[in-house]
């Protein structure tokens, strides 16, 4: 048989090169594409993760500003009470600033329970900025709310501008009486003067009250004591801080049991609405009662909000945030006496009533529980139980 191929029968491969198929131009490309799609949603699946623990240690961290802190870094509360743990015995050096440093530890531990087993040192920065940003974010709120509030409650004559704050502070005369020292007659020419021109005996430092502080904005001069962190003021730039401007709105006045059934009601209604509300800062650090901390945070921020200076400084002029800050929680946490003790807590019952509207069961002590009728009528019982077997 001849050796000549056949015709229409091809030679079969020499080769597996010759296996290979041409693929197009295009066909490369698309395949080159869908492989960097594949990466590129890997990566970005870790960026997310990422992120998320990202904006969870910052939303956590609002609390270190407004409830623990407010110019301290966490860095120094975690030296502080490991210094004091490394001390066997008591140390009886201590300053008052190191004991405030403690308690923000204590307080920081309070507000995120998990903090001290789980925090690491590079997540601190991911929390102060957290802080840092909430402090920013808290001004600016209220520089609009503040005047909107005093314009529609204090009715001034010449109404506060919501986005100027070159009118206010003792320029203003509706503001210049917020911030006037309860010691001080706003009411007085002399005086008004005196405080606008920075007069030696009419200085206004961190180291007296300010009307803004008093229910209805008058002090008793025989009583201090009385009205003081009651204001309407202090109640509103409390709630649109830690729940939000809308319900800044619904505080009614400055006195207690009609607005505390009055908050009650409204806590029932936002428990049994359908209707969907963004997540607010005392839900996120879960924040149940008003903490002394808290009261003086807002007050800093309510403060500034008043004043004219357009920036936020620890120092403004004569006036020394940090220490009215630490007078604050001093008037609080230092309370000298029993009497004071017992005032101090009423005070915080009477803010968490207003703000969180019923009281928390979880606050109720053992003695108090075991007041209550039906623990006194197992008691009756138990002892007429007791009675009985006797008399057999």
């Amino acid at each position: 048989m001849s050796q000549a191929t056949v015709e229409g029968v091809s030679e079969p491969p020499a080769s597996s090169q010759s296996l290979m198929v041409a693929t197009s131009e295009s066909a490369c490309q698309r395949w080159k594409i869908a492989a960097l799609e594949e990466k590129l949603q890997s990566l970005e699946a870790g960026h997310e993760v990422k992120q998320r623990e990202i904006n969870y240690y910052m939303s956590k961290g609002r609390a270190i500003r407004c409830v623990v802190t407010l110019f301290d870094n966490i860095e120094d509360l975690i030296c502080k009470n490991d210094r004091r743990c490394e001390l066997e015995e008591e140390d009886e050096d201590r300053t008052v600033d190191q004991d405030h440093l403690q308690v923000g530890y204590i307080t920081l531990n309070q507000a995120l329970p998990w903090f001290h087993s789980k925090a690491t040192n590079m997540e601190h920065e991911d929390y102060m900025q957290g802080a840092d940003s909430t402090r920013g974010d808290d001004t600016s709120k209220l520089k609009g709310l503040v005047a909107d509030w005093i314009n529609c409650d204090l009715k001034p004559a010449l109404p506060i501008d919501p986005k100027d704050k070159y009118c206010r502070g003792f320029v203003s005369d509706v503001c210049g009486r917020l911030l006037c020292p309860t010691g001080l007659d706003w009411n007085s020419p002399v005086i008004k003067a005196g405080i606008r021109d920075c007069v030696d005996s009419y200085v206004v430092t961190e180291m007296s009250w300010p009307a803004f502080l008093y229910e209805k904005y008058m002090a008793d001069q025989e009583n201090l004591e009385e009205g003081l962190f009651k204001s309407t003021l202090l109640l509103q730039a409390f709630k649109a801080i830690f729940m939000s401007p809308s319900s800044a709105r619904d505080v009614a006045g400055d006195g207690d049991t009609a607005n505390i059934i009055e908050a009650n009601r409204r806590a029932k209604k936002d428990v049994y609405s359908s209707k969907k509300v963004k997540t607010h800062v005392a839900q996120i650090i879960k924040m149940h009662t008003v903490t002394p901390r808290s009261i003086a945070y807002v007050s800093c921020q309510l403060w500034f909000a008043l004043s004219s200076v357009t920036s936020w400084h620890s120092v403004d002029g004569d006036f020394d945030y940090i220490i009215f800050w630490k007078n604050i929680i001093d008037f609080f946490e230092i309370a000298p006496g029993r009497a004071s003790q017992q005032k101090v807590k009423r005070l915080l019952a009477w803010w968490s009533r207003k703000i969180f509207g019923t009281s928390q069961r979880a606050e109720l002590t053992e003695g108090v529980k075991a007041r209550m009728s039906m623990n006194t009528l197992a008691k009756q019982r138990a002892q007429q139980d007791d009675a009985l077997f006797d008399s057999e």
